[in-house]
């Protein structure tokens, strides 16, 4: 297969290593992104894993919840551009796209799409839809949407950059007051900020830690002076940098954004709440949703474009 200076410079992107060693992989692996990634993070040339959320759309995150905050919703929808995206018109559209998302019971985006539009039962939501953008001028999307309901406690909302990143915050307590629902809005906060796979190690599967300690041995054994160490240090650094990795990944174990010593991790932050009102809380997971996320924005060539119309 033909490696393309397009191809070499979005492994680039993805991974941060350098032109040639991206050239190498994507030639080694015969094309394919993914096994070319891996073949970087073995060689350890590449500084991070393939980044799962490359913003490439425009578009708006909104969420709803009811008036105890007993059940949210995150909801998102695409539109071609910014201007749009930040358009009365359009956030007033997307705003009873989140009020419908409240109350459906479709299992997904397919069966949200085909049930009928709360403001005119008429109509299906994909047909509200179609007007909307009939109105608007430009292509629109209804991509996602997820809720999350606690009885026993409450859901935190977090909206960022007016709408650029979404969380809920499903808080599990026997005791709401000012200073829990504080607490909520900042783990919502951390949520947004450092982009935590999971809530917790116990929903990381197996199969995942033994797949990135695969890919450590395999940095190791490349580099010729820590693969001379004995297979009991290989080991213990092996789990060391496991470790590390799931401290930055799981939000109960991350840093606590605002500490102030700058080490108190988030799930010390809690228990210190908890303790100070005397309540039993507990983080049962999170929603983040951030516009765009995962879209590939096809990338404009201005001047080929004015050639081509020009036919050049």
């Amino acid at each position: 297969m033909a490696i393309t200076a397009a191809m070499v410079k979005e492994l680039r992107e993805m991974t941060g290593a350098g032109m040639m060693d991206c050239k190498k992989a994507l030639s080694a692996t015969d094309g394919d992104m993914d096994k070319s990634i891996e073949w970087l993070r073995e060689k350890g040339l590449a500084t991070a894993q393939k980044k799962a959320g490359r913003i490439a759309a425009e578009g708006i995150v909104m969420l709803a919840a009811d008036d105890a905050q007993k059940k949210a919703v995150a909801v998102e929808v695409n539109s071609e551009t910014d201007f749009v995206a930040k358009n009365e018109v359009f956030r007033d559209y997307v705003a009873k796209v989140a009020a419908q998302a409240m109350d459906t019971e479709a299992a997904d985006i397919d069966a949200f799409l085909a049930e009928p539009w709360k403001e005119d039962p008429a109509k299906t939501v994909n047909e509200a839809l179609a007007g909307q953008i009939a109105v608007i001028g430009e292509n629109l999307k209804i991509r996602r949407f997820q809720q999350v309901a606690e009885e026993n406690g409450f859901v935190a909302l977090y909206t960022h950059m007016g709408g650029k990143i979404g969380v809920l915050v499903d808080v599990e307590t026997d005791v709401v007051n000012d200073e829990i629902k504080e607490m909520g809005k900042n783990i919502a906060m951390q949520v947004a900020a450092l982009k935590p796979l999971y809530t917790n190690k116990n929903e990381i599967s197996e199969e995942y830690i033994a797949h990135e300690k695969e890919i450590l041995r395999s940095q190791i054994m490349n580099d010729p002076k820590e693969s001379q160490k004995p297979e009991k240090v290989i080991e213990g650094m092996i789990m060391g940098r496991v470790n590390k990795e799931l401290k930055e990944i799981c939000l109960l174990d991350q840093v606590y954004v605002k500490a102030e010593d700058g080490k108190q991790n988030v799930a010390s932050y809690i228990a210190q709440v908890a303790k100070a009102n005397g309540a039993n809380i507990n983080i049962k997971g999170f929603v983040r949703f951030e516009t765009g996320e995962g879209i590939e924005k096809k990338e404009e060539d201005f001047a080929a474009e004015v050639a081509k119309q020009m036919g050049m």
